[in-house]
């Protein structure tokens, strides 16, 4: 077997009902739920536009070497909607792994739902005011080379986060996690009552009705002195 240089071209599914259940709950409610772990690196940020204020969609993974984006290409031609192609390039930034024609062809072509690299993009006038979203660490004129090896659907680390083809990617404004598709069944059902109970908390703090006393309790418990004085040197 090829290992570094194969392409699979199936993958174990999550159902279209539990990814579209994610679409209505902010990226960081579930990942409370998941112990507040799961949360890539904030260093790969939204550059474009959307209309949807939350993505959700399916991994297609993709593991390249670092300014080369031959399995992206493969990985474009494989993805379809409700696909996010999640992109791993070994923590390089020199070069772009794709730029304005990729991202149109993903979009209008393939109207697939999300693209995620742990690398720069480039043409980021154009891509800034597009609608799908594309989440990347910044941006270089310097573009990619297209000679492989490279992988789809294999397991990947992007963001200091595994990631495993099919599993839910969910994003919005402050940024990406993952969810193990796995978990995703039960997750979701946690999801919808934190958030409710998170949509409450919100309006208690704006209202002046929060309860505030288990700062008091969690100092306490943590031993903390409470000196009512001056700090003297």
């Amino acid at each position: 077997m090829a290992i570094g240089n194969r392409v699979f071209l199936k993958r174990e599914l999550p159902s279209k009902e539990i990814v579209e259940g994610f679409k209505s709950i902010p990226a960081a409610n579930v990942c409370d739920c998941m112990n507040r772990v799961y949360a890539l690196n904030p260093e790969i940020k939204l550059m474009s536009s959307p209309k949807e204020d939350i993505v959700a969609g399916v991994a297609v993974t993709v593991k390249v070497r670092p300014g080369d984006n031959l399995m992206i290409h493969q990985a474009l031609e494989m993805a379809g909607e409700g696909d996010i192609i999640i992109v791993s390039n070994e923590g390089d930034r020199s070069r772009a792994l794709v730029g304005e024609i990729m991202v149109a062809y993903a979009q209008y072509t393939k109207k697939i739902s999300g693209l995620v690299f742990d690398g720069p993009i480039r043409d980021i006038d154009t891509i800034s005011k597009m609608e799908i979203p594309v989440y990347a660490t910044g941006y270089t004129p310097g573009g990619p080379f297209k000679e492989g090896p490279g992988e789809v659907n294999v397991p990947i680390a992007i963001g200091g986060v595994p990631v495993n083809p099919g599993d839910i990617i969910l994003g919005d404004k402050d940024g990406l996690i993952v969810i193990p598709k796995n978990d995703a069944a039960a997750l979701l059902e946690d999801a919808k009552v934190l958030s409710a109970s998170d949509s409450a908390k919100v309006e208690a703090a704006k209202n002046g009705t929060s309860n505030k006393q288990w700062v008091a309790d969690t100092l306490k418990k943590k031993n903390c002195e409470i000196i009512d004085n001056y700090y003297r040197p």
